[in-house]
């Protein structure tokens, strides 16, 4: 069953084509998380794979029932899974975390302690990006400080996925209807106590990343400009005065120079020059709506945020 309060602490980490990952996992983590309690679920969230992952888990959840599974019926990907993930833990506390083993699990009885202490939310925050290239680690930084200078909550810099959160924090969470799956946004949002500890992140054990290409980060990072800010269509209004005032400020220079009769330079260039500033200003601005747009209809289907395959060990969570 999946009552929340079943088990002291739930492990929840999105999979994706993962098989030379998951022994050295289980090495390292199993023993670290049973010194905390004999009483924890892992729950694996896993998009249908292409390699040996779903044969591997399914073999260990066989053996072990505190090892769980749910398969998607396609790929949602990481965001989703890791939603599922808390929808259908049963723990007093949930960490999410990659198996990939930067995200260290030698950190986990850290992160209890600091729970233990009062604190709701537990987050790892980053101060070394091992393995990640330039073009990543320029726009993470990039990013970051554009969402903390224009969102509505705080959402602290260079801290991911990898956290503790209460019940009370995941029951809040699973309460939200935001189709995104944000989660550094949407836990910012829910608030409660939170502490973040720093640590240096190693590279990835084995295998390439299957969760944080280029344009999957770009897109998320849209997620938090645009799901936590009204800011990018205050921008564009604001460029659409400033544009207009500039028009009517050189409209009026020129009926002073004509009425001066003096020379005022105009001609193709000075028009084709206009014309683009003025045409690639409308787009931008419509191109920042259709973000907002997007985003409403995405959340007026009201589509399932995902379907579930299977789910080993579990039972459906109600919704």
């Amino acid at each position: 069953m999946n009552t929340p309060g079943a088990c002291d602490l739930s492990i929840v980490i999105p999979v994706f084509n993962e098989e030379e990952n998951l022994p050295e996992f289980f090495r390292r983590a199993t023993p670290v998380i049973e010194d905390i309690s004999k009483n924890y679920e892992i729950i694996f969230v896993m998009d249908p794979c292409k390699d040996r992952t779903e044969e591997i888990l399914r073999a260990v959840a066989t053996e072990n029932p505190k090892v769980k599974v749910i398969k998607f019926s396609r790929r949602f990907g990481q965001a989703m899974a890791i939603l599922a993930g808390c929808q259908y833990s049963s723990g007093e506390a949930v960490i999410v975390m990659d198996v990939d083993l930067q995200d260290p699990p030698e950190l986990i009885p850290e992160m209890w302690r600091e729970y233990k202490n009062g604190n709701d939310v537990v987050m790892l925050q980053r101060t070394t990006r091992d393995g990640e290239t330039w073009i990543r680690r320029t726009l993470a930084a990039f990013g970051y400080a554009l969402i903390n200078r224009i969102a509505e909550v705080d959402i602290p810099r260079n801290v991911g996925e990898f956290r503790l959160m209460s019940r009370r924090v995941v029951d809040e969470l699973n309460r939200l209807k935001e189709c995104h799956g944000f989660l550094r946004g949407l836990v910012a949002f829910v608030g409660f106590k939170q502490k973040i500890i720093q640590f240096d992140r190693p590279a990835r054990h084995a295998g390439v990343t299957n969760y944080s290409a280029v344009i999957p980060s770009i897109r998320n990072g849209l997620h938090g400009l645009v799901c936590f800010s009204s800011a990018l269509l205050k921008l564009s209004t604001t460029v659409g005065l400033l544009s207009a005032a500039g028009a009517f400020l050189l409209a009026f220079l020129y009926a002073v120079v004509q009425l001066l009769k003096q020379p005022f330079p105009i001609g193709n260039p000075t028009i084709v020059i206009l014309v683009l500033f003025l045409g690639g200003i409308q787009l931008i601005s419509l191109g920042i709506i259709g973000e907002y747009i997007s985003r409403i209809y995405e959340e007026v289907r009201a589509r399932p945020k995902f379907i579930v395959d299977y789910a080993l060990g579990l039972t459906m969570p109600k919704r």
